[in-house]
């Protein structure tokens, strides 16, 4: 049900906001969408077909709409805030589409008057994902009944699955399921371009899970940069998290290296048993062996592939052990990389022979051992460039490794929302 005489702004004109303009218009809302003034003329020239209302600025938006979304990188919400929340129609709802709440609810507080309703979301994917079926966090922030109930009856033109969260569940959940999967995914795609080889053509990434950290390293390095800088760097949760990944890490490592392989395994099994319990075989698994082998983009026969000590996995599990966290409680709020990084961790530990392999090649092939070297030291780079909160750092690191990875980033994006879209249909269906 479309409501009446209500019409929906959108701050913003990127990816995101784009996606949800198209889903409020193709609804039957009026639809207000603005960019930087700069922008105006080339969006009028792309985007007027659509029947949007393409205004010049965020005041233009803010002073007719009656649901005001902010759909702006979480690192300039402040300032967006500041600059157009004074025109905020009276009465108005106004959200945020920014992955860190924390900030945004800061600036909405600070900036809008206090006649105005804030009631926020999140879609938890990327714009290349259909909304529908996907998880939508709403947060009622500061809102009577009657405003709160406009903003979710707006909302449900996305069609999809609702959580109603604080904006400190959400954060927590967003630090638990996105912090450490974002910084597995672009440190393999640094470490891959450190040594100066593409994935698809490495015979230890041409097969199985092998196939998933390559598509979604891919689909990662194709996206917008300042997505996960925001949520790496702004979020207050995200650092223990990610601390606790590169210590994890370094503690493998040494023990790889050091020759300490009754440690590497005591640690290794005690964190399969934590995270998956002690019967794994029994384990209904998220992803079986017909998906992982359609993710394949490898230009090397199947036949000729290599062990691989899946060390980033390894990791993951001992992260979640270490904080004494189970990665299935977080899977209400899943986003499309964490959901396929939990299936490929929990394919190898409840995989009795490919876990025991892996924790071989980790130990006894020194070819292996090298590779990981720069992984980890890929790992500790982008540790540390996080811990001091360098955008610019952050953008020149992720963009030169996405220029690297330029010949598959669109057919790695293709075909791992191909199969995200099948998992989803998969699970709506049941």
């Amino acid at each position: 049900m479309v409501l009446e005489k209500f019409e929906i702004g959108i701050i913003g004109a990127g990816d995101m906001g784009m996606l949800y303009a198209r889903r409020f218009r193709q609804a039957g809302y009026v639809v207000n969408l603005c960019d930087t003034p700069d922008r105006f003329d080339d969006l009028v020239a792309k985007h007027s077909s659509l029947g949007l209302n393409i205004l010049r600025d965020g005041y233009a938006v803010s002073r007719r709409s009656d649901f005001i979304i902010y759909s702006v990188p979480a690192v300039i919400i402040g300032k967006a805030v500041e600059e157009y929340g004074r025109a905020t129609k009276v009465g108005a709802i106004v959200a945020g589409q920014t992955s860190v709440k924390t900030p945004e609810i800061k600036a909405f507080e600070k900036h809008l008057p206090e006649d105005v309703h804030i009631v926020t979301c999140h879609s938890m994917h990327g714009p290349n994902i259909d909304t529908k079926g996907q998880p939508l966090a709403i947060i009622r922030h500061r809102s009577d009944d009657r405003h709160f109930q406009m903003a979710v009856d707006a909302l449900a033109a996305l069609e999809s699955r609702v959580i109603y969260l604080t904006f400190e569940e959400h954060d927590r959940i967003t630090a638990d399921t996105q912090a450490a999967t974002h910084l597995l995914f672009v440190s393999l795609g640094t470490a891959w371009s450190m040594q100066g080889y593409h994935p698809w053509l490495n015979p230890q990434f041409i097969s199985g899970i092998n196939n998933v950290k390559v598509a979604m390293a891919l689909r990662i390095y194709a996206s917008k940069w300042h997505v996960y800088a925001g949520l790496a760097i702004m979020n207050p949760l995200a650092k223990k998290q990610l601390q606790c990944y590169v210590e994890s890490m370094t503690t493998l490592y040494k023990y790889m290296v050091g020759g300490k392989e009754k440690e590497f395994r005591d640690l290794v099994y005690r964190a399969a048993d934590y995270v998956f319990g002690r019967d794994r075989s029994r384990t209904k698994m998220m992803l079986d062996d017909e998906t992982l082998e359609q993710l394949s983009l490898s230009q090397v026969p199947a036949e000729q592939s290599t062990p691989n000590s899946h060390l980033s996995l390894l990791c993951a599990a001992v992260c979640w052990y270490r904080m004494e966290m189970s990665p299935y409680d977080n899977l209400i709020c899943q986003t499309p990389p964490f959901r396929m990084w939990l299936g490929i961790v929990e394919y190898l530990f409840c995989n009795a022979r490919m876990l025991e392999e892996s924790i071989a090649t980790a130990l006894g092939d020194r070819y292996t051992q090298a590779e990981d070297l720069v992984f980890y030291t890929a790992v500790l780079g982008w540790g540390q460039c996080i811990e001091l909160g360098s955008f610019d750092e952050y953008r020149e690191r992720f963009e030169a490794t996405a220029e690297f990875l330029r010949p598959k980033l669109t057919e790695g994006k293709d075909l791992s929302t191909m199969i995200l879209k099948k998992l989803t249909d998969k699970d709506n269906a049941s």
